[in-house]
């Protein structure tokens, strides 16, 4: 009963289009669509349930982890219809379940809207290459287009260490392995050590999540590799000061130093629901141009916006511009564009002198003085 009723869950996932399956206890399962969660209209789940639907996909490891650890993530294939990452925790002392469909196909550039320069960085020979944002901001399918691109051009040895793997790429011009946390290898920081001695010419670490893994990244870089990687901060700049913070005081300017000669390029991204349907993803893009290795190097991050405000000529992009772009082409509503962007203030005046029929370009880009919260 309970694998038909899964089966049938994941259906509907897959044919709705929805990004995700919430299953937890006294609520209808719930699937996230367009960005909005909508509960469908089956009965409200109970304890047993829950456990049921959990124990109809997850594999015996995963259970007694569920158990020991209260909680476990992994990845499985639905078929042919595509692939689930699957979170399962524990909460007031019931099983609640979050799966994630990623997607069979991988998008190509022009369909996630990267800037075209990300074509010629994906050639580089060596360098760190850093897309963040906030959890289901599109990450991982911006990452899996960039690897789709050098695996289908370029003779390159590609190990991924990723936790659990989410997009399956199969061997084309390039070489590709990868390798699951907890189940190839046990962490990231293990996997990172091993794999300089694997003959890889590109790497992807799923997450800069600890000290030792962003040590160990930066090094692979240096000693001429091309590594991508993600991190949960928002905008170019914010990413810089989160790497540097990181490390102990005394090794910071070090650090500066690597950063600046290494670091070939930020993506910053949000995730927006696209008007009528759909989603749509704002980026913030910075290329590290001996400028703004200067600004790294010496501690002036704070000027870096102002870099990329001139670097247009890179395809470099602040935020805050694509959001407004994308909001006067009516792709996504002033709400949710004032909600993602980095200086709300600035954002909703702007969209307030559009309204009125003013120059919303003459406005301060600057909202120090301002509340982040105003009354529209």
């Amino acid at each position: 009963m309970a694998s038909l009723h899964i089966d049938r869950l994941l259906e509907t996932v897959i044919r709705t289009g929805a990004s995700d399956l919430h299953l937890t206890v006294g609520r209808p399962p719930v699937i996230r669509l367009h960005g909005h969660l909508r509960s469908l209209e089956t009965k409200t789940l109970g304890p047993e349930d829950t456990v049921a639907l959990m124990k109809a996909i997850t594999p015996e490891r995963n259970q007694q982890e569920l158990q020991e650890e209260g909680g476990t993530d992994y990845g499985f294939s639905f078929g042919e219809l595509g692939r689930f990452r699957v979170a399962i925790f524990k909460q007031k002392g019931n099983v609640a379940c979050v799966l994630r469909l990623i997607p069979n196909k991988i998008l190509t550039f022009e369909q996630i809207g990267l800037p075209a320069i990300c074509r010629a960085l994906c050639r580089r020979p060596r360098g760190m290459f850093l897309v963040t944002g906030p959890t289901g901001s599109g990450k991982t399918t911006t990452l899996a287009t960039m690897l789709d691109y050098v695996n289908s051009n370029l003779d390159r040895h590609i190990v991924t260490m990723e936790d659990p793997i989410e997009y399956y790429h199969t061997h084309r011009k390039s070489l590709m392995n990868q390798r699951e946390i907890g189940i190839d290898v046990p962490s990231f920081s293990e996997s990172l050590r091993r794999v300089l001695r694997q003959d890889p010419d590109v790497i992807l670490v799923g997450e800069l999540r600890d000290l030792e893994t962003m040590e160990s990244a930066i090094r692979a870089a240096e000693t001429g590799h091309l590594v991508f990687s993600t991190l949960h901060t928002t905008g170019c700049q914010g990413t810089i000061n989160r790497i540097v913070d990181a490390f102990p005081v005394s090794q910071q300017e070090q650090i500066r130093v690597q950063l600046s000669t290494n670091l070939i390029a930020t993506l910053s991204q949000a995730l927006l629901p696209r008007i009528p349907k759909g989603m749509v993803a704002a980026y913030e893009f910075m290329v590290t141009t001996p400028a703004i290795a200067n600004l790294i190097r010496e501690n002036k991050t704070f000027r870096i916006d102002s870099a990329i405000q001139t670097g247009k000529k890179y395809g470099m992009q602040l935020l805050d511009e694509h959001l407004w772009t994308l909001y006067e082409q009516g792709a996504v509503s002033a709400e949710d564009c004032v909600d993602r962007s980095r200086h709300a203030g600035v954002m909703q005046d702007k969209i307030d002198a559009h309204r009125r029929g003013l120059d919303a370009s003459q406005l301060p880009d600057d909202d120090e003085d301002r509340p982040v919260f105003r009354a529209s």
